[in-house]
């Protein structure tokens, strides 16, 4: 028997039901959970094939695999950011970036040299174009179209140089003559489908699929006994081009010299018609006298100069020599001329002018201490001045020393033989 428990007081317990709500959540709980937990897995399964995630500077070509392949339509390629697919189809990314390529390339110049170059390509590839580069060549078309065709221009344009050409001078040319070769070979090559009945056809050229912007020479490797030689060619070329400007530096200096002598010898034939002796002598006089009031201890002999002109000496410290001594034996005339006797001053004042008219041409050697010797007018032709001496004194003497007459009859007269001499 089932026990119902009643209240003390005799009224039966209340009765509760449970609510719709609560009895659809009981009924179905179970099923629901096994539900969310399938959709859960299925989407963590999905999620990689569904969604689509495209870079900054790339796009996607959409390839559906029940709906004819490649879409080759570029209003819906995959633009950057997130894409929702189906998971059976597939998405295909491609950079639109500048893009650069290094390859190195086995090559040999027209004189027979095996040699390595290597090259640097930088290209863009055109938006529109990229389904349809992805249906004929795919995302592997940098080993399939660029490198092969470019390696094989490159030996043909390297073909054309010598080794030395393609080592030194030709590079920037080398890479012109690739660059353009290429241009043209890509507008040469088409990309071409002939669609069957519901499909797209097209004809491209590859030249607007690609945009090259440049290829760069960055190497040319040369075995090390070609590049010794060409260093050495180098360096005698720039030796023989030294010796060539030596040469024409010496040429210029023959053609300055020559320049020069010639207008030294131009200077003297203009100069030596407007100086005559007269003026020579002036000058000599002129300067004399400038020479005369210097304060430098001097000793001027009077007469005795080239052409009448006085004798300054400077060597007025210099001992004299004992008194009596007479000159060596073996000296000759001039040495005789220029040898001062030591004798009693005598004032310029007191010289009788008469006595410097005439100057003789010959002194005789006298010994120190002697007397000067005298010409039989009574006038005396050589002697010593005692310092210092007044410019009046030099002026005089030479003023009456360049008049005409006098000196005219000063050389005429003939000379005469001094005192001492005749003693002898």
């Amino acid at each position: 028997m089932k026990a119902y428990v009643w209240p003390v007081d005799g009224t039966p317990p209340p009765t509760t039901t449970p609510s719709r709500w609560r009895r659809f959540v009981e009924r179905h709980l179970p099923s629901v959970v096994i539900y969310l937990m399938v959709a859960t897995l299925v989407a963590v399964v999905l999620y990689p094939h569904m969604v689509i995630t495209v870079p900054s500077g790339q796009v996607g070509v959409l390839w559906k695999r029940f709906g004819g392949g490649t879409v080759l339509d570029p209003r819906k390629l995959k633009n950057e950011g997130f894409n929702l697919i189906l998971p059976w189809n597939r998405v295909f990314l491609y950079d639109l970036r500048l893009q650069s390529f290094t390859e190195r390339y086995n090559a040999i110049s027209s004189d027979g040299v095996s040699l390595t170059a290597t090259i640097i390509v930088r290209f863009r590839l055109q938006r529109d174009a990229v389904p349809v580069l992805h249906q004929a060549i795919g995302p592997n078309f940098e080993q399939v179209l660029v490198q092969p065709g470019i390696g094989s221009l490159t030996r043909q344009v390297i073909a054309e140089y010598t080794a030395e050409q393609v080592y030194s001078t030709a590079r920037q040319e080398i890479q012109d003559k690739i660059r353009s070769l290429v241009e043209e070979r890509l507008s040469e090559k088409m990309m071409e489908h002939a669609g069957e009945e519901g499909e797209e056809s097209y004809r491209v050229s590859m030249s607007d699929t690609l945009i090259l912007y440049d290829i760069l020479v960055t190497g040319i490797e040369l075995p090390e006994a070609i590049v010794a030689a060409i260093n050495r060619k180098t360096e005698q070329y720039y030796i023989a081009e030294e010796y060539r400007f030596r040469v024409e530096r010496e040429k210029r200096e023959s053609e300055r010299k020559k320049i020069e002598a010639e207008g030294i010898r131009d200077f003297q034939q203009t100069v030596s018609q407007g100086i005559s002796e007269s003026y020579l002598r002036w000058r000599g006089i002129e300067a004399t006298l400038q020479l005369s009031q210097s304060t430098n201890a001097k000793v001027v002999v009077i007469g005795s100069g080239k052409d009448g002109l006085p004798i300054i000496l400077g060597n007025v410290n210099t001992p004299a020599p004992p008194a009596g001594s007479t000159p060596a034996s073996g000296t000759d005339t001039t040495n005789k001329e220029s040898t001062t006797a030591a004798g009693p001053a005598v004032p310029l004042e007191k010289t009788p002018a008469a006595g410097l008219a005439a100057p003789t041409e010959q002194i005789a050697p006298a010994s120190w201490g002697n007397p000067p010797a005298a010409t039989p007018d009574g006038s005396r032709s050589f002697w010593p001045v005692s310092w210092p001496i007044t410019l009046s004194d030099i002026e005089n003497y030479l003023s009456q020393m360049v008049r005409p007459t006098e000196r005219e009859a000063g050389s005429r007269r003939p000379p005469e033989r001094p005192a001492a001499e005749q003693a002898r």
